[in-house]
């Protein structure tokens, strides 16, 4: 199997972000974030456990790259 069929078959995953890297990542505190899911301004996190919630590296990516866009207009 080729590297190239490999990908088509197994499409790479997003990296789960959890919590502090998200706040590293988007430069906000923990009280901005759930404050942002609230008011519907910040995207909200997957379950990914009994107890646990992370962010996929993608959606926070995007949230940031729709930040960038706007403050350009």
């Amino acid at each position: 199997m080729t590297a190239q069929a490999n990908q088509d078959t197994h499409p790479q995953l997003d990296r789960m972000l959890r919590r502090p890297e998200v706040e590293q990542i988007t430069a906000r505190s923990r009280s901005a974030i759930y404050e942002g899911m609230a008011n519907g301004t910040f995207p909200k996190p997957v379950k990914i456990g009994a107890r646990a919630v992370a962010w996929p590296e993608s959606v926070i990516r995007n949230w940031i790259a729709e930040r960038m866009e706007g403050a350009k207009a």
